[in-house]
């Protein structure tokens, strides 16, 4: 196969069908939604049989098991794709809004309209179900899509596009709307990032190594962020109830998510009432903590020799994304210092303050230069579904454009409208 021919191809493709789709209404959107719902569900059996030959080629390959993993399907996850495509179809569309219009002392109306960016390419890794919500916010925000998933999940992912362009045709949409790219070439990937002629913008999702081979390659604007170094600070005027329950659901609930605490960070005054309540529920986790001095001496004389895995905490170690039952923890002297290391060492994804002190809380809203910034809650609550925004194409540490997680209105530009009537300048 020539690889530049073949996305080339693809990318005209998806910049003829972006017009259509871009001038499609919303309940032509929602049809075709609800029509690829109903594909996924009569093909399930076809779905399942494509998954289950990528996870025997995966499985042969030597893949990691956490990969295999996320790489399975099963009857569940499948109607959860559906249901996720109905969902979507459910939001408010963000298309042709009008916002901020107001009257100038000419007499024109001066507003701000949400229109589609184009067409998006987005390269991920493993999971299968990408392809459907990825499908669904591209087409529900008026956008064509170019999708490259991970060789490992390719015949899963081709079957899923095809319940897609069958929704899409069924609504009278064009279905090169939606590409999959249909080669396992790692080069497909390095055209895409140079196709600036035919997409408006790129997303990443996957491992930390993907994401930096974007960064390192694209000539397209992208939303991604690459690591989620998260941080909860536990103020000396916290609640230590709430703060243990914070600072335990933060970790481990699930650890291998972006926005799972990676710094537990606890103010020397309120130390002795939290660190040891959380050292045990951490220890009976399973969790090691990688701790200063200071942290480390309090909890082992807390806990007289039944302390959890303690190591000493390195340089690097703050700076680490762990994904893993591993959880740096320091003791600091004040709101100023919890700020500076984590304006030090963080990613800029999701921080968390307990605290109820107000002003102090409202420094740490201002101050903190992340995408997510809490106020007592869990860093968990930092992703589309619990922002009330439905599926999220991703989070965004970037400053331009889309911030925090990435729903519909993030897959939408603003342009300035004009209403008058007559009006010519003086």
């Amino acid at each position: 196969m020539d690889v530049k021919a073949y996305m080339q191809d693809l990318g005209r493709r998806a910049r003829a069908a972006s017009h259509a789709v871009a001038k499609a209404d919303t309940d032509t959107k929602n049809r075709a939604l609800h029509a690829m719902a109903a594909a996924i569900r009569r093909r399930h059996a076809e779905i399942l049989a494509a998954n289950a030959a990528d996870l025997a080629q995966a499985r042969a390959a030597g893949l990691e098991p956490a990969l295999v993993d996320r790489l399975a399907l099963s009857s569940g996850s499948v109607e959860t794709m559906a249901e996720g495509l109905e969902q979507v179809a459910a939001l408010p569309d963000p298309v042709g809004a009008v916002s901020e219009l107001v009257e100038r002392p000419t007499g024109i109306k001066v507003g701000r309209m949400r229109v589609p960016l184009g067409v998006i390419g987005i390269v991920y890794e493993s999971r299968p179900n990408v392809t459907a919500d990825a499908a669904a916010l591209c087409v529900k925000s008026g956008n064509a899509c170019i999708l490259r998933g991970g060789s490992e999940a390719i015949r899963a992912n081709l079957a899923i596009a095809e319940c897609v362009h069958e929704g899409l045709r069924a609504a009278g949409l064009p279905a090169d709307a939606v590409l999959v790219v249909n080669t396992p070439d790692r080069a497909a990937v390095g055209e895409l990032l140079r196709m600036h002629e035919y997409v408006d913008i790129i997303v990443p999702r996957g491992g930390k190594s993907l994401v930096e081979r974007v960064i390192a390659e694209s000539r397209i604007p992208m939303i991604k962020h690459l690591d989620g170094v998260c941080h909860v600070y536990i103020d000396e005027r916290a609640d230590a109830d709430k703060a243990v329950r914070i600072a335990d659901n933060a970790k481990t609930q699930r650890y291998g998510t972006c926005n799972t605490m990676e710094t537990l960070l606890v103010h020397e005054a309120i130390a002795p009432r939290v660190l040891p309540a959380l050292a045990r529920i951490y220890a009976e986790k399973g969790v090691e903590l990688r701790c200063d001095e200071a942290a480390a001496r309090l909890i082992r004389a807390a806990l007289d020799g039944a302390a959890p895995q303690i190591r000493p905490a390195t340089e690097q170690d703050w700076h680490t994304e762990w994904l893993a039952p591993v959880l740096g923890v320091r003791i600091v002297t004040s709101l100023d210092e919890a700020m500076a290391h984590i304006a030090k060492y963080g990613s800029q994804h999701t921080d968390a303050i307990v605290t109820e002190d107000e002003a102090r809380a409202r420094r740490f809203l201002r101050e903190v230069d992340s995408s997510s910034v809490m106020v007592n809650a869990s860093t968990r609550f930092a992703d589309g579904f619990e922002y009330g925004l439905g599926a999220e194409i991703g989070i965004s540490t970037d400053k331009l454009h889309a911030r925090g997680p990435v729903g519909l209105e993030g897959l939408t530009s603003q342009k300035y409208v004009v209403l008058g009537n007559g009006q010519v300048r003086a």
